[in-house]
């Protein structure tokens, strides 16, 4: 089958001051804010859990475009790129409003120019002027793509308005599939991608987090019917950051899914093989990333596709 699902070309930041960050703290709760190591151990540490992530996706083909961040203006999160901005093989490439003030400093026109130069991207959607809104939709953090069937998949958040679903849903001829997910302690999920992944036929989901019943039939629904083989996670695999997982395409069409040692670590032998079924599994130590940043593998990978 030809997919358009995956890509083999993935962009990603390399950061220069990663920290935990308190303006996104009060509605990401995967944050944690250890304060036994310095802030500059702690950037240390992401940019070598980074450079080893990098090295491990280039080693089975990946194409991984490094950017490095820059120094100023600070940007404690730059290192997930994904929600940001997103690419698509019509030729459009979407730039997002964020809810974070320091967040929004990530955006760098440099990119994007790079970018179009680069793969030929002719159409701009710059949702940034939203913010004076405060209306948020972080890209593919907060939108679920099956780039196949034409479906995005959300979860409300503040970071995620429904409007501004519809609006994408719109433009680029996507049906929507809207609920609502929640964490153990019954706050919403802030991002899609902390609980759901979907690969060409397989979707890793925490569907313990969506608890309307309704909801969470026509979520499997609408999965079942273009062929999915679900992997239902629980949400203490969730906290482990075991839904913010991307399949991408390596070298000899290879698929593979990419994910945190932590994330591998906590999923049973039996959905191990489920997944071996369909992909192959490729995992790095991102200890440091996850902790401080609230954020895992999938939020550090945007992906490329070329128009």
């Amino acid at each position: 089958m030809t997919t358009t699902q995956i890509t083999d070309t993935i962009l990603m930041v390399r950061p220069a001051h990663f920290g935990y960050n308190t303006q996104t703290a009060g509605n990401n709760a995967f944050q944690t804010n250890d304060q036994s190591i310095s802030p500059d151990e702690i950037s240390a540490k992401a940019r070598k859990e980074f450079d080893g992530f990098v090295d491990k996706l280039r080693a089975v083909g990946v194409d991984v475009i490094v950017v490095e961040d820059t120094d100023e203006p600070l940007k404690l999160d730059a290192v997930f790129p994904n929600n940001w901005f997103s690419t698509h093989q019509d030729g459009t490439i979407i730039t997002y409003p964020m809810y974070a003030p320091m967040r929004r400093l990530e955006r760098r026109e440099d990119i994007v120019e790079k970018l179009q130069s680069k793969f030929g991207y002719e159409k701009l959607i710059a949702l940034e002027a939203r913010e004076v809104e405060e209306r948020y939709l972080e890209g593919t953090g907060s939108l679920i793509l099956d780039r196949d069937n034409k479906i995005v998949y959300a979860c409300r958040s503040i970071r995620t308005d429904e409007g501004l679903m519809d609006e994408f849903a719109l433009w680029m001829g996507y049906e929507k599939v809207v609920f609502d997910s929640y964490d153990a302690n019954g706050l919403p999920i802030y991002h899609t991608n902390v609980m759901m992944a979907l690969g060409v036929n397989f979707c890793v989901i925490c569907l313990d987090s969506i608890k309307d019943a309704v909801q969470r039939r026509e979520v499997t629904d609408r999965l079942t019917h273009t062929g999915k083989d679900i992997v239902s996670i629980t949400v203490a695999q969730m906290e482990a950051f075991a839904g913010n997982m991307l399949q991408v395409r390596g070298k000899d069409g290879e698929k593979y899914l990419a994910m945190s040692e932590q994330a591998y670590k906590s999923l049973t032998p039996e959905q191990v093989e489920q997944l071996e079924l369909h992909t192959n599994l490729l995992h790095a130590p991102l200890y440091t990333i996850e902790a401080y940043g609230g954020g895992s593998a999938r939020c550090m990978m945007a992906e490329i596709y070329p128009a």
